[in-house]
């Protein structure tokens, strides 16, 4: 794990280095066009060759890619009925939230009289990336699927990528349809997020496409944006704890380790004034990994993306924050007041030492997709009102399109579009 302190020679080039802006890695921008081309050109075909070769799903035909009734009905009679309360009160509260978080319609009138409002309208067909394999997110299911069906999205189409045999864990089938999937892929990856958008002769495309992936469908949103309508860009999960003296070490320590059990390229960062608390930290990481299952994918994690810095001042460590712009941020300072305000391009921020991010991932409310790399500068995190689709309204009368004609006109002159002006002006004069 890598450790900066203010005192370090190199100290200045290091926190550079963490003033993130959202980009592809090396190779994957090629890699995911050339998959892209393929569903585009062999539909199908392309999406059985990918699905067998990047995830051992022995597809023989194109009835395996979706999920049926039968394979629905079987997941559920698989599900415990602990798991399935769990996920009854967290597609609850993610219900709750989204409902209060509902666009309305609304009218007035401007200044000249004009009747003026927003109509909100879902999505007909939105398409779902949800992360399977290996680790199914389960939660993903809810904090995706139900935002749209909140907002009344009458098809809701989902992508996830089978484990071998071309199996698909049991809870997570059984979370997406009890979260109000209408129709369930058995297809991951860059192909997934393609298929969705382009169509092909099994995959009818959908308006807008949502969902966390690894770096590959990150890309594949990227590249697909204007074909389709993207949410934003959520790739490996990441969380960064910014922690004056007040900071309960086993606790940070705890979701640093939650964090690196996402494995592959996840960041855990943890930024604080104290050199007593960080030092804690690093030992209770060392002391509580010990008592974890996933051994090989925690140390390959904490190894490879995990880095503490040690600040002068917490203003510091603010400023670092923001230029990092993490996906999660656990703040805990006695200064909680003054210093919440100034951050800026956190997805989701988590407040005190009794907020753990775990909580966020699988129950509280807000969705869990959040951007990542960067892309916090740019992006919020998923909201119902993206699955809502906002048209503008406009109606005038006789006397409003009277006071309405002379600026019409002026702008129309001055843009040199007399038709323009005149379209305003002849409901005037002969109207």
């Amino acid at each position: 794990m890598r450790i900066i302190r203010y005192t370090d020679k190199n100290y200045s080039s290091a926190i550079k280095k963490l003033d993130r802006r959202s980009a592809p890695p090396a190779g994957v921008e090629e890699i995911v066009k050339g998959i892209i081309a393929e569903v585009k050109t062999r539909g199908d075909a392309a999406l059985i060759e990918f699905s067998n070769r990047f995830d051992k799903a022995e597809f023989k035909t194109a009835k395996d890619l979706r999920v049926t009734a039968a394979e629905l009905a079987a997941a559920e009679n698989a599900v415990d009925a602990a798991t399935k309360k769990a996920i009854a009160a967290s597609r609850k509260n993610v219900t709750d939230f989204a409902r209060h978080s509902l666009r309305k319609d609304w009218s007035g009138t401007n200044a000249q009289g004009a009747e003026v409002g927003e109509r909100y309208l879902p999505f007909q067909r939105v398409g779902i990336y949800v992360p399977g394999g290996s680790a199914p997110l389960v939660s993903t299911s809810n904090m995706t699927v139900c935002l749209a069906a909140a907002a009344g999205c009458p098809e809701i189409v989902v992508m996830t990528p089978p484990g071998p045999g071309g199996k698909v864990n049991p809870a997570l089938l059984y979370a997406l349809k009890k979260a109000g999937a209408t129709e369930i892929y058995k297809v991951g990856g860059a192909q997934g997020m393609a298929a969705m958008s382009l169509g092909t002769k099994t995959v009818k495309p959908v308006l807008k496409v949502y969902g966390p992936g690894n770096s590959y469908v990150v890309e594949a949103k990227r590249q697909l944006f204007g074909v389709v309508a993207v949410d934003l860009l959520p790739g490996p999960s990441e969380v960064v704890t910014l922690a004056d003296s007040s900071g309960k070490a086993a606790f940070i320590a705890a979701d640093m380790l939650a964090q690196a059990e996402h494995g592959g390229d996840s960041i855990m960062g943890f930024v604080t004034d104290s050199e007593k608390l960080l030092n804690d930290v690093n030992s209770e990481i060392d002391r509580q990994i010990q008592t974890l299952s996933r051994q090989t994918q925690l140390k390959k994690a904490l190894k490879d993306g995990a880095w503490m810095v040690l600040v002068e001042k917490l203003d510091d460590g603010v400023a670092l924050v923001n230029a990092f712009a993490p996906e999660h941020l656990s703040l805990i300072t006695k200064k909680e007041k003054s210093i919440l305000p100034r951050i800026t391009t956190s997805g989701a921020i988590f407040l005190g030492n009794y907020s753990p991010v775990a909580v966020g991932d699988f129950l509280a409310g807000p969705s869990h997709e959040l951007p990542t790399g960067g892309a916090g500068k740019s992006f919020p995190g998923l909201t119902v009102d993206m699955f809502q689709r906002r048209t503008s309204i406009v109606r005038l009368t006789p006397e409003s399109i009277r006071k309405s004609a002379p600026f019409v006109e002026a702008f129309a002159k001055v843009e040199g579009l007399d038709a323009h002006g005149r379209s305003a002006t002849i409901r005037v004069e002969k109207g």
